[in-house]
């Protein structure tokens, strides 16, 4: 009976362990982080119509900054 104990627990973690690493490596694929900055900095792109054209550029630049560094792309 032990041993059955013991082979139970051994699957039951190497299929947490399994889960575990896939789970990270899809979450931290290229495709995934890029998704999540777009949908994180994609309200600094809404046109305000009374927007100024220069703060307009400006909240461009702040945007555009802003998705490289959550994209780990480093900057000059």
């Amino acid at each position: 009976m032990d041993n059955l104990r013991i082979a139970k627990i051994i699957i039951v973690f190497s299929s947490l362990s399994y889960l575990s690493v896939s789970f990270l490596r899809n979450y931290n694929s290229l495709e995934n982080i890029e998704k999540r900055c777009i949908l994180k900095f994609e309200k600094d792109f809404e046109n305000n119509l009374e927007t100024s054209h220069e703060e307009w550029n400006q909240i461009l630049d702040l945007a555009d900054n802003n998705y490289l560094k959550c994209m780990g792309i480093p900057q000059y």
